[in-house]
């Protein structure tokens, strides 16, 4: 887990949750310190916004690259459609999930190599998607400054 603070007794519940608050700010930015992906012949850069497959730009909406990423970070897990709108569209109420298959359907487009039998964005019939990550190469976290 790897220690970097300590307090000392006598302590104010004040520091201490400052300090809480601290580790897990410094602990977000080490997640989004993660800009670039690849797997297949797609690298993606999420500092760029840019992806690129066989070498070839390939245009992607901001909630593609919001949906894209969430997949990425959560590899091989399955991922309900109403997860997907309250992390990628921040739904508190649900309009409809045809949102989440019409975007699926665009990655696919763009992303798959065979649309009808697609491996790295598969459907998990009556739950939702998974990104199946395979050869997936993600740089390790660098630490904040």
């Amino acid at each position: 887990m790897g220690a970097d603070d300590y307090v000392t007794k006598p302590f104010s519940p004040r520091e201490l949750l400052a300090r809480v608050r601290v580790a897990f700010r410094r602990l977000n930015q080490a997640a989004v310190n993660v800009e670039v992906f690849s797997f297949d012949d797609v690298e993606v850069n999420f500092s760029k916004m840019e992806l690129h497959r066989e070498g070839q730009l390939v245009p992607l909406t901001r909630q593609e690259f919001k949906m894209l990423r969430f997949f990425l970070n959560n590899q091989n897990r399955v991922i309900s459609r109403i997860e997907l709108l309250n992390e990628v569209w921040g739904y508190n109420d649900y309009p409809t999930t045809r949102t989440v298959d019409t975007h699926m359907l665009r990655l696919r487009q763009k992303l798959e190599k065979d649309l009808d039998d697609p491996v790295r964005f598969q459907t998990v019939h009556g739950i939702g998607y998974k990104f199946v990550g395979g050869t997936a190469h993600r740089p390790a976290l660098t630490q904040p400054v």
